[in-house]
């Protein structure tokens, strides 16, 4: 039966919407198998999305609606600014530091490329910046969105892991941290070494507390969801809830940026989202079932012989699989592919199932700015209307950087660990 995992990757490779492919395969390896277990079908798909913790989904997506188009990203920028606009190379580390503001509101990082790049790229441009650094580092900068809580990809694997959401993303923060550290060092480097410096004033200690008091608001979000879960006051599905309730109470009254009349096209694409995430997770669950149902979980492990065992060696094949998938196969879906097929071969190898749910969101965002199908890249190359290949001579080193973060996290698994233990005791 592991040809039917061989058959979708074909199917994938030849565009079919992987949703429809996880539940065709799905269905022909039942036909095939035994066609007596076709009307479990049904309550296999229906089982996959009959989970309260997938309420997190649309109200995360929906408060990252809100917060996005109520003048949040504008006041994260604005105070960005403030604190390293004066800096060699203070308009890219700008980008990076708004994008791990961004990612605590949001935790995508499409929204992040384009509403930060929507307003950066045409600002760098002005300062006399290159236009294929400030494209490239903009797209590179969004994959801290779904590695930073809340994320949608984590909740995700959170649920088909059956790993606690709140364990994943305290695990998330400073694998996140360490990439915008990564680019805002190689922003440091390109501005000291192009000569990008937007002003050699330093922002006074007044400039920055007026900064700070006007986007105080949006920094609190994160502080409210992750303080929240680490002290069992809400879980990280009701975390959902109090994200959307002060996005709400912010955009419609603090901020005023959005009126009520705003809210229904918002509903529109939450529930568009929505409603694509819930059809793939529901053929997703059906895909597990079948996978788990034909052991093929097991007959992986047993092709594979030592390599299940030694970890390093393990980690080192998926991290190469992964980083080739993610370059063609989105985030989400890649998680509902992948997570049945490596969990029990992580577990056999005495790997934390958190530690590894990290690993897997780091790998495929990375594929997320990796050619040919980056689809940060696509959304930054619009913004600045230059073609994708231009950007490579910078890109590539913003890659390496994110990969370095990436061998880090996954052979000191002490740096993911350690905050979930912490806060465990």
């Amino acid at each position: 039966m592991i040809w039917l995992v061989v058959f979708l990757f074909l199917l994938i490779i030849l565009r079919v919407p992987i949703a429809f492919a996880l539940g065709f395969v799905s269905i022909i390896g039942i036909i095939l198998s035994d066609p007596g277990l076709l009307p479990n079908v049904p309550r296999n798909v229906f089982g996959g999305i009959d989970n309260f913790t997938l309420v997190a989904v649309p109200l995360f997506i929906l408060a990252g609606e809100i917060m996005s188009k109520g003048g949040i990203s504008k006041r994260l920028i604005d105070f960005s600014k403030t604190i390293v606009g004066p800096l060699p190379g203070g308009l890219a580390m700008v980008v990076v530091l708004a994008s791990v503001f961004f990612a605590a509101l949001t935790g995508t990082a499409i929204a992040a490329a384009a509403a930060i790049g929507g307003m950066m790229i045409p600002a760098m441009t002005r300062e006399g910046y290159d236009v294929r650094f400030s494209s490239s580092l903009v797209a590179t900068a969004a994959t801290i969105g779904p590695i930073i809580p809340p994320s949608i990809v984590l909740i995700l694997f959170g649920v088909i892991a059956s790993v606690s959401i709140g364990d994943l993303f305290i695990a998330g923060v400073i694998p996140g941290l360490l990439m915008g550290i990564g680019l805002m060092g190689y922003s440091y480097y390109v501005g000291k070494k192009e000569g990008y410096r937007s002003s050699d004033r330093r922002a006074t200690f007044k400039e920055i507390v007026v900064g700070l008091k006007d986007a105080i608001l949006a920094l609190f979000m994160p502080v409210i969801i992750i303080g929240g879960i680490v002290s069992g006051i809400f879980t990280a599905t009701e975390s959902g809830v109090i994200a959307v309730v002060y996005a709400l109470l912010i955009g419609l009254f603090v901020y005023r940026e959005i009126s009520l009349k705003d809210l229904w096209p918002i509903m529109l694409n939450t529930a568009r989202t929505t409603a694509g995430i819930v059809f793939l997770i529901g053929t997703a669950s059906l895909f597990i079932w079948f996978l788990s149902y034909n052991q093929i979980p097991n007959q992986l492990i047993d092709m594979m012989g030592g390599v299940s065992e030694n970890p390093i060696l393990l980690l080192l094949i998926i991290n190469i699989v992964l980083l080739i998938a993610g370059t063609f196969i989105d985030t989400i879906s890649a998680v509902s592919i992948f997570t049945p097929l490596f969990l029990p071969l992580v577990l056999a190898a005495g790997i934390d199932p958190v530690h590894f749910g990290i690993v897997m969101a780091v790998n495929l965002t990375v594929g997320m700015v990796t050619p040919p199908l980056g689809v940060c890249l696509f959304v930054t190359s619009s913004i600045a209307k230059i073609k994708v290949p231009k950007m490579f001579k910078y890109l590539f080193p913003q890659i390496a950087i994110l990969l370095l973060v990436l061998a880090v996290i996954t052979y000191f698994p002490s740096v993911v660990m350690f905050p979930v233990e912490l806060f465990q005791q």
